[in-house]
């Protein structure tokens, strides 16, 4: 990623999280963008990934992008996922 990264990650109960089931949330900035890693539980006690491309797009507007990843489809999305990161960083050398 271009540009200044920060990491914040936190590990805080789902009740200190807020009330749309989060119990884990971590971020990191790139530029004029921020990334958000959201774990979160729906109300069956499922729990999937959240990932939110957030952006600037005017004086007090964002631009939001999300993707929601079940649990059960973590394995293949990572692998996919792996395997993009593996091709963009081989075309770099």
């Amino acid at each position: 990623m271009v540009g200044e990264q920060k990491n914040d990650c936190s590990r805080e109960g789902k009740e200190q999280m807020g009330s749309r089931g989060e119990v884990f949330s971590a971020h990191t900035t790139a530029g004029k963008r921020t990334y958000f890693f959201n774990v979160k539980e729906n109300r069956h006690g499922d729990v999937f990934l959240n990932l939110v491309e957030s952006k600037k797009s005017g004086e007090s507007e964002f631009e939001r992008h999300s993707i929601i990843v079940f649990q059960e489809d973590l394995e293949n999305f990572l692998s996919g996922f792996n395997q993009a990161v593996q091709f963009i960083r081989e075309q770099k050398t």
